[in-house]
């Protein structure tokens, strides 16, 4: 008689059970065994994993949150794949079960050369940014939605949905969103953009513009008044609440049934600070923070440690210089962010440094361990601050 898997998992200690092929015995290539910790057992049973990636592309398998390289691992043992029971037909000899007790065969259907093993990694988001660049949104291309709906060409023209997202870049949902926000994208008519830096300058100056017409406070602005003006000026309604996201924080109070904003003074400076650099421009730094401090709203205090992460300096003869130099224009990969930086610089001190890593995030590899994989540290002295160049 032949039998399936649980014949097999019901053996007692010192026992034993024949084997044999199934006739249905193959290749199989449409069977892998995978080997999964009791962490994601709940996820794969309960059919809340896809796998994710292009034909030109290794795949990762992704939950809703985490993301994970699919890697095969083969095996010197040979291990049989034996299906359950009521995959196949049973065939048994009743006419001599009076006599003796049909002799069980557990029946295999596959020998497997290995498993497939999940690897937590970084989600992938470095394609997410090139797709979404590929078509800013500004004001001349603002309707171009809706003169494409529609058309098959769209992803052609640099236009996604979430399923595109979904489809194209190798992250988790979770992850996907997070990368979104990150790059301060925008849905508008079903569309994830990234709006042109010029753009958001031109929503922003506005916003400032009417509130000091309309004796707005910077800490107390009325949503609805702030939308509704933005939309008389020509800005769609989704982009003016993403101003308000983008450079505000909602508070507690409310009037009647509209949300209360109050724009941030570091996200606002920073927006200003960028604008004035913008280009690779260089500009010596005493120039530089006057241009800054006659460009931001009364109220507001620009100090220079807003700028971590966005700006670096450097001193030519006796004078020093700044320009801009983004994380956000940086690789997600690390090897690919530090090859970058060390092409601009090729050595940092520390507290420059940190803040071009301090996003990056490898699964089982903390920020001592990228240092130690791709720096090199030295320190003249004990008292001296320590250096990193590329190993």
């Amino acid at each position: 008689m032949e039998g399936g898997a649980e014949s097999v998992l019901g053996l007692q200690p010192y026992s034993s059970i024949s084997i044999g092929y199934h006739s249905s015995f193959g290749h199989h290539d449409d069977l892998f065994l995978l080997e999964l910790d009791q962490t994601l057992l709940p996820d794969v049973l309960h059919q809340r994993v896809t796998l994710r990636g292009q034909l030109n592309e290794d795949a990762v398998l992704c939950t809703e949150s985490n993301t994970y390289a699919v890697k095969f691992v083969g095996t010197s043992n040979t291990v049989f794949l034996i299906p359950p029971t009521d995959q196949f037909g049973q065939n048994a000899n009743n006419s001599d079960s009076k006599i003796s007790a049909p002799k069980v065969v557990a029946s295999v259907i596959k020998v497997a050369p290995g498993n497939m093993e999940l690897v937590e990694v970084s989600p992938r988001l470095d394609k997410l940014k090139f797709l979404l660049s590929e078509n800013p949104l500004r004001c001349d291309n603002l309707f171009e939605v809706e003169d494409f709906e529609g058309s098959e060409s769209n992803g052609k023209i640099g236009l996604y949905k979430w399923s595109d997202l979904v489809e194209r870049v190798q992250a988790s949902d979770a992850e996907l969103f997070a990368g979104l926000k990150a790059l301060s994208a925008v849905e508008i008519n079903g569309y994830w953009r990234v709006v042109d830096e010029k753009y958001m300058d031109e929503v922003l100056n506005v916003l400032l513009q009417n509130s000091v017409l309309n004796d707005w406070s910077l800490n107390s602005l009325n949503e609805d008044a702030v939308i509704g003006v933005l939309e008389t000026d020509g800005f769609p309604r989704p982009l003016a609440e993403h101003c308000l996201q983008v450079y505000g924080s909602k508070v507690d109070e409310e009037t009647g049934l509209s949300s209360v904003w109050k724009l941030d003074e570091k996200r606002v400076c920073l927006h200003f600070a960028k604008g004035i650099l913008r280009g690779g421009k260089k500009k010596k730094l005493e120039s530089f923070m006057d241009d800054w401090n006659r460009k931001i709203p009364d109220g507001m205090i620009a100090r220079f440690d807003m700028l971590e992460g966005e700006v670096l300096t450097e001193r030519i003869g006796v004078e020093k210089w700044v320009y801009a130099f983004s994380v956000s224009s940086l690789p997600y990969n690390p090897a690919e962010r530090f090859q970058m930086l060390f092409h601009e610089r090729p050595k940092w001190e520390w507290n420059d440094l940190q803040p071009y890593i301090k996003d990056l995030r490898v699964p089982g590899l903390s920020s001592e361990g990228l240092l130690l994989k791709y720096t090199r540290r030295s320190q003249p002295t004990a008292e001296a601050e320590p250096i990193f160049s590329s190993k």
